[in-house]
């Protein structure tokens, strides 16, 4: 492992300078917003996806001190950790959001069948469901992720450069039921409630155009965030296990893939959108409170739009 990625003359370590200046930056942004932004959400669904974001925001600290410093000092146990809440958020957030499709499809599709799955038992359910999943589809990466020492400087190895024959097959395992299948999943109910709206005699309501919007976001976070993050990290656990690949090369592919972790991050900053679309009123409560109104009207707002949304899952 350390020969593949021994340096020579006319070999640029253009991956060591993305890693020391743009991660520590972009790591940054991503927590202070995701902190800040995920403690306003207040639906079942939103609820969940928000403690997704927040477990990887206040990860995110950790890292920049690492990348900023190039030197892991607090050992295997908490790196196996850190690099977990990333992959936590990453697949946790892909299930929610398929999962919220799969409701919005439901509501807008059939709707008689919706006043039944906008119970929160329901909501309850799938995501203890999403969360057990997630968990049981990403805990073998724990014995996967290791450090590395290397000059006095300890590195924590994220998931993609550990050894690649054990992660070749189960990264694939990973992309292809992780993503590709949820993927497909929220396409075909989005085309689906695409043709229901285009086809309503009320198809210029504003709840409409709000479901079209709620699409629209859903899909960009899939395809601008995620896609690019999955294609990158095989090519990079590719480049790592042949042995032709050249120094450049693998390092052009390797700075490409810590380009697209960030991006795949920036999906808590569309989340925080889909919680105005989803009509969260929680943030007038919150705001109320921090500006020390009085205190019973925070609670009277906070409460209020729970009970408008009592039967409502997202």
């Amino acid at each position: 492992m350390v020969g593949l990625e021994m340096n020579s003359i006319d070999c640029l370590p253009i991956d060591d300078y993305i890693k020391t200046y743009y991660l520590p930056v972009m790591y940054s942004i991503i927590s202070v917003v995701g902190i800040v932004g995920n403690f306003l959400s207040s639906s079942i669904i939103m609820v969940n996806l928000a403690v997704a974001d927040l477990l990887y925001a206040l990860s995110l600290p950790v890292l920049v001190q690492f990348y900023g410093t190039s030197n892991w000092t607090l050992g295997e146990l908490m790196c196996r950790f850190i690099r977990f809440c990333f992959y936590c958020n990453l697949y946790g957030s892909i299930l929610f959001l398929t999962c919220l499709s799969i409701f919005r499809y439901i509501a807008v599709v059939h709707p008689l069948k919706a006043a039944e799955i906008r119970r929160k038992r329901w909501a309850i359910l799938a995501c203890l469901a999403i969360w057990v999943f997630s968990l049981v589809e990403i805990s073998p990466m724990l014995g996967m992720i290791t450090v590395q020492q290397k000059e006095n400087m300890t590195t924590c190895l994220d998931f993609a450069s550990n050894d690649p024959q054990v992660v070749w097959w189960y990264g694939w395992i990973l992309t292809v039921f992780g993503y590709v299948f949820p993927l497909l999943v929220v396409c075909w109910s989005y085309t689906h409630i695409a043709g229901s709206l285009g086809s309503s005699i009320s198809r210029n309501r504003p709840s409409r155009s709000r479901v079209r919007m709620l699409s629209i976001l859903i899909l960009v976070v899939f395809v601008l965030c995620f896609l690019p993050y999955h294609i990158m990290r095989l090519l990079r656990v590719d480049s790592l296990r042949r042995p032709g690949v050249s120094c450049m090369q693998r390092r052009g592919i390797h700075a490409a893939y810590i380009l697209s972790r960030p991006i795949a991050g920036l999906n808590t900053f569309f989340n925080l959108a889909l919680y105005t679309l989803a009509g969260d009123k929680f943030q007038q409560a919150f705001w109320s409170f921090v500006h020390r109104k009085k205190l019973h009207q925070s609670w009277k707002i906070l409460f209020s739009s729970h009970l408008r949304k009592s039967n409502i899952i997202c």
